[in-house]
């Protein structure tokens, strides 16, 4: 990850959570004092964000951390993940933006590998989509990657995918895949969103890159599939579910794209505990 942008980001994180001071901490801590706490684990799924958890402390300052899991690790129930020493200030101001952004990215890597899981036994890849919250796209989709899913696009200046409204401001998919080829570089893939058969045929004999399935029924899909003919890629989109991802990873589809995987990922539960002063 690039820290250029994860320091930019604790930073705002810090900013927002303390703007002036923390009136709790100083009204009873003297700047002198040190302690230890434990970082623990409170549920069983897969950890990510701990060196964004440690980048927190250092740019606080006076924190040594030391993390006994890697990123990619599976955690369990009071597991002991981390051990801190340092400013007891520090610490405390430090807690909840530490652990809001452990928890956030380790809830989104254990529901990506629940996904991923379930689709191991085929060629078909689990991807991600820039529904992410804003400001934390980096952290989030570097976590889709830590469950074992691909990042898809990570913003509009990543890709050409001609939607539903990009179709439609064109004029059809041919004139918008001619317009993208014209004013674009040559290296960039052209992907086209498509809705029936007939869509996809259109996007057949424009050529493009890869075809996107949207919303379709499983056996649309399936005909669109054997139409294609791996003349292009496919990803299939639109109300994945995980009860529902094995069956149509089945059909052959090269992606499926699932954007709960980012906009719905229940965090996943750590706290700081058990501190002593030193």
């Amino acid at each position: 990850m690039n820290y250029l942008v994860i320091d930019k980001i604790i930073k705002d994180a810090l900013i927002e959570d303390v703007p002036s001071e923390d009136i709790t901490t100083n009204s009873i801590i003297s700047n002198e004092s040190t302690s230890t706490v434990e970082l623990l684990c409170k549920e069983e799924g897969m950890v990510s964000g701990l060196e964004v958890f440690k980048r927190v402390f250092d740019i606080l300052g006076d924190v040594e951390v030391k993390l006994y899991k890697s990123d990619g690790d599976r955690v369990y129930p009071k597991e002991k993940v981390g051990f801190l020493k340092g400013s007891t200030r520090n610490l405390l101001v430090g807690e909840r933006v530490s652990l809001n952004l452990l928890q956030r990215m380790s809830g989104i890597a254990t529901l990506t590998n629940k996904y991923v899981q379930e689709i191991k036994h085929t060629n078909t890849k689990l991807l991600d989509t820039r529904k992410t919250t804003p400001n934390l796209r980096i952290l989030e989709k570097y976590s889709v990657k830590v469950g074992g899913g691909c990042n898809h696009r990570f913003n509009l200046s990543d890709g050409i995918m001609l939607k539903d409204n990009h179709i439609s401001a064109a004029g059809g998919i041919k004139n918008a895949v001619e317009l993208a080829r014209n004013n674009s570089s040559f290296v960039r893939k052209i992907e086209v969103e498509t809705e029936n058969l007939e869509m996809v045929k259109e996007a057949l004999e424009a050529e493009v890159d890869i075809i996107m399935l949207d919303n379709m029924s499983l056996d649309l899909a399936r005909q669109a599939v054997q139409l294609i003919n791996k003349r292009a890629l496919t990803e299939f989109s639109g109300n994945v579910e995980l009860s529902s991802i094995k069956e149509i990873s089945e059909i052959g589809v090269d992606y499926i794209s699932v954007g709960s995987l980012t906009h719905s990922a229940k965090i996943l539960d750590f706290s700081m505990k058990n501190l002593t002063l030193i």
